[in-house]
């Protein structure tokens, strides 16, 4: 094998690669995105089977901005729900006196009785 035949293989797998990446790429947006019926997402798929590069352009080309924002939305969303999660977990964000003040405000006021106010004051103490 020449130094040739070595930097040829390395270009040829290079484009290979890409190839795929951009296939399963336009796979994957096919499968989420709910405005194509089935039946179109069935003929697109077999147009890349039998018409893989072309139908690979063409679909960049016609739906390449829409790919854009279902990623970005699929990204938005994943981003959100982490920040829920991370809010959940972090609690209210008020220091102990506060809870436990707020908890006395509700016990005068009759919205709690004595024994919900002792544990929200064991929760707040935690």
């Amino acid at each position: 094998m020449s130094f040739w035949d070595i930097i040829w293989f390395i270009i040829v797998f290079f484009a290979f690669a890409s190839y795929l990446m951009v296939l399963f790429s336009i796979v994957g947006d096919l499968f989420r995105d709910p405005s194509v019926s089935g039946g179109m997402k069935a003929v697109w798929v077999v147009c890349l089977v039998f018409f893989t590069f072309i139908t690979a352009v063409v679909y960049l080309v016609v739906r390449g901005r829409g790919m854009n924002e279902r990623s970005a939305k699929v990204y938005e969303q994943a981003r959100q729900a982490q920040e829920n999660y991370v809010r959940s977990l972090a609690g209210s964000g008020t220091s102990a006196p506060e809870q436990i003040a707020k908890a006395k405000e509700l016990l005068d006021s009759g919205a709690i009785s004595a024994d919900e106010f002792a544990t929200l004051k064991q929760k707040a103490m935690a």
